[in-house]
């Protein structure tokens, strides 16, 4: 089959299944005929507001069933979605807004209070695009100027998420890739086409969106988790997750390795007694994850349905193992795939060698999948790309990830990374979450971790260091955790 605009695998639902609930949310519910319905209603009054094909739209609103309508709206427009979390403090979102210059702005103010909401007061500075809030609907006066029907288009970019910011200040990357998709196609070679899909994650992040879009378009059911500071940071509590996957008979999730340590510490029996007999795949992503997890997934839900991707928002590479795979290799992260190629460099650029560890490097076919705003691409001159990780190949060309390029330090003639640390900690039963980095300062480089605690504050972290950790692996502070240490995508707050 052909390829699709957004817009028309939108309509295409609604003509086919029109009463087929294809959204549930804390918001509420839609079928088909509902998104294709709100879709259409919004993408005028946007048109109406100005907005053009190849235009940025930001979305800064929480997973729910009216950010899918809006995005939905934003292709139907031609324009190109550009998700971002609606708890973004009022100055990321002033440099988001300055860096993307989106014709509008949806669910919150830009101006933070000076801004020109449609219909209501604000200064209208000429800098600032106008925004709607939550939950606005447009009147008729809002699209009486526009036509009824609007033109099959598509935008020549689907996408535009912020980065994750784990590694610094957020820049913008501008997907390459068109608002087209095959509708009989799976979104992923390791998922199912027809679904019911948990997402657990907010949809303002890449992954999150990427998988809910594609599967909306697909066929999928989204069933889309409260998110927030509410929800413990964003993170959600495993029985929560658990009791979704059952109530909703879910095919298949995503989860950052954060949540799946948060399943497998859930009691034995509670996991034994969950029906997930309808789970097909629980992928994870985001992060290196723990090895005990894994094996502990893995004993819980068999090798064959724990899949784990490694990618980022640039979409450089892909690489995908499976329960199986990692079993006979522990700690790959998989062959590449979809034409993927990956090589490791030493500090020289020269080629590492099998199981020697460098900066690893992707390239696909194709040309590049993105453009960064608000930062330089890191690009060589053959389409070789890097998301600043370390790590290594063995003989067969599986890859294996150690941490970022810029976190790992030689202590005592010992590289230690940070994820290795942060493992560890995460294994102390009173540790919720762990983050650690190197602070400069006069004398060697200091080994720091902060601790989010799960209750109270337990006095033997330390000692818990000293007996799991080597010598130069320890921290030489421990410091408790006032706030999430984890972003709601599961990525270590390391730099904040």
């Amino acid at each position: 089959m052909a390829r699709l605009s957004f817009s028309r695998a939108v309509s295409r639902l609604a003509e086919r299944e029109p009463g087929r609930v294809v959204v549930t949310a804390e918001d509420g519910v839609l079928t088909a005929a509902a998104l294709d319905a709100r879709a259409t209603a919004l993408a005028r009054a946007y048109v109406g507001l100005g907005v053009r094909p190849d235009d940025l739209v930001t979305v800064a609103l929480p997973s729910s069933a009216e950010a899918l309508a809006v995005c939905c709206a934003v292709w139907r427009a031609g324009a190109t979605p550009q998700p971002l979390d609606p708890t973004t403090s009022p100055q990321q979102l002033a440099d988001v807004v300055a860096l993307a210059r989106p014709t509008l702005v949806v669910g919150r103010d830009p101006g933070h209070g000076a801004g020109r909401a449609v219909g209501g007061a604000g200064s209208g500075g000429s800098s600032l695009p106008p925004w709607v809030p939550p939950g606005w609907s447009p009147t008729d006066a809002d699209v009486r100027e526009v036509p009824t029907t609007l033109p099959d288009r598509w935008a020549t970019s689907w996408k535009a998420p912020t980065s994750s910011g784990s590694t610094g200040r957020p820049s913008v990357v501008v997907s390459t890739a068109p608002a087209l998709v095959e509708p009989e196609v799976p979104s992923a070679p390791f998922l199912p086409l027809r679904a019911t899909q948990l997402v657990v994650a907010p949809i303002t992040g890449s992954a999150a969106f990427t998988y809910a879009v594609r599967g909306l378009l697909t066929g999928h059911h989204l069933v889309l988790l409260p998110t927030g500071p509410s929800v413990g940071g964003g993170r959600p509590d495993p029985r929560v997750v658990l009791d979704a996957l059952v109530r909703h008979h879910v095919s298949w999730t995503w989860v950052s390795p954060a949540v799946l340590g948060d399943l497998v510490r859930l009691p034995a029996a509670e996991r034994a007694a969950a029906d997930l007999s309808a789970l097909e795949r629980l992928v994870h992503l985001g992060a290196r994850c723990d090895p005990e997890v894994k094996r502990a997934a893995i004993a819980w839900l068999g090798p064959e349905r724990v899949v784990e991707v490694y990618a980022g928002s640039e979409s450089t590479g892909l690489f995908v193992a499976d329960g199986q795979e990692w079993l006979a290799r522990p700690g790959s992260v998989g062959r590449g795939v979809g034409g993927t190629e990956v090589r490791v460099t030493r500090a020289d650029g020269s080629p590492a060698a099998a199981g020697e560890v460098g900066e690893v490097w992707m390239r696909r076919p194709g040309g590049p999948a993105y453009r960064y705003l608000g930062r330089e691409s890191r690009r060589d001159g053959d389409g070789w790309d890097t998301l600043g990780d370390l790590g290594h190949l063995d003989a067969d060309g599986h890859l294996f990830l150690l941490d970022r390029a810029g976190d790992v330090h030689v202590r005592d003639g010992v590289p230690v990374a940070p994820a290795d640390v942060e493992h560890v900690l995460e294994r102390h039963p009173g540790v919720r979450g762990a983050a650690v980095r190197w602070e400069e300062g006069e004398g060697p480089p200091r080994l720091v971790a902060v601790v989010e605690l799960t209750d109270g504050a337990p006095s033997d972290v330390s000692t818990w260091c000293t007996q799991h950790l080597p010598a130069p692996a320890r921290p030489d502070v421990v410091e408790v955790a006032t706030a999430p240490v984890r972003s709601t995508t599961g990525k270590v707050r390391r730099h904040s």
